[in-house]
């Protein structure tokens, strides 16, 4: 037993995990073999699944450094994944070198790749934790370690409410968390769109893996800031968020998002 209190048996390598495919998509190597079959047949379904998965990176990068910026000095990450290099607190730390990060993700292994990568300064943290139970992320202690839920909070929700289920009510989750932010906090989101093509055939890969994909159009989207007010340009495509650079391929792109602030 961890002393997060996950058995050891919860590490299941036997079936794809939402973590380790982006992981092989995005060219890393903490993945296993049913992962990297996973992504290929995701990429022979959506060939622009491998562009996405870099556009939604880099829109997560371009989000730190707004949020930084603007003055936050406080990041939980939930649904982090596995470390892929700049990760949150070190493009956090090219803006400001006081951010704390707490990271949360509900994979064994994810969090036995972080220990490991982390440093132990004190201002950054990973917690095994389920995003469907987020009162018990927010009062996790390794979580208030870090975070400090009466100064402004940058929630990072990216690429993990399409794994939540409509039934396992994802507008509840983000309010809940919502709730326990105060203003002048910002949440950052990402989510994945059928918007622009029928992803039937690549949805349905996720079928056998340990969560299923669930795509929502913009308006569904766009439901989960209520109680916040979106920054310029809105919810958009995420090559389309205040872009460096953009390519003639972001069109095809099937992910939303957006950046928010709590003002009241």
């Amino acid at each position: 037993m961890s002393r997060d209190g996950f058995p050891a048996e919860r590490i299941d390598t036997s079936r794809p995990h939402p973590a380790r495919i982006y992981d092989y998509l995005l060219g890393g190597k903490n993945h296993y073999p049913v992962d990297q079959q996973a992504g290929e047949a995701l990429a022979a379904k959506a060939p622009e699944v491998w562009a996405s998965v870099q556009a939604n990176r880099a829109f997560l990068q371009r989000a730190v450094r707004y949020v930084v910026g603007a003055g936050v000095r406080q990041i939980l990450d939930i649904g982090t994944g596995l470390p892929t290099s700049p990760n949150v607190h070190e493009t956090a730390y090219e803006v400001a070198p006081d951010v704390r990060v707490a990271y949360v993700d509900n994979d064994p292994i994810v969090k036995a790749h972080a220990d490991a990568l982390l440093s132990h300064s004190g201002m950054t943290s990973i917690v095994l934790a389920d995003l469907r139970d987020p009162r018990t992320i927010v009062d996790h202690p390794d979580v208030r370690q870090i975070i400090d839920f009466d100064e402004p909070v940058a929630l990072f929700l990216v690429a993990i409410l399409h794994f939540i289920t409509d039934a396992e009510e994802p507008e509840r989750i983000v309010a809940t968390l919502r709730d326990a932010l105060p203003a002048g906090s910002f949440l950052v989101l990402s989510h994945a769109t059928g918007d622009f093509a029928d992803r039937s055939e690549a949805q349905a890969v996720y079928n056998d893996a340990t969560a299923t994909m669930n795509l929502r159009s913009h308006a569904e989207i766009e439901r989960f800031f209520d109680g916040f007010d979106l920054v310029e340009p809105g919810l958009v495509q995420v090559p389309f968020w205040r872009p460096e650079t953009t390519s003639a391929r972001s069109k095809e792109i099937g992910f939303y998002g957006g950046v928010a602030r709590k003002t009241g």
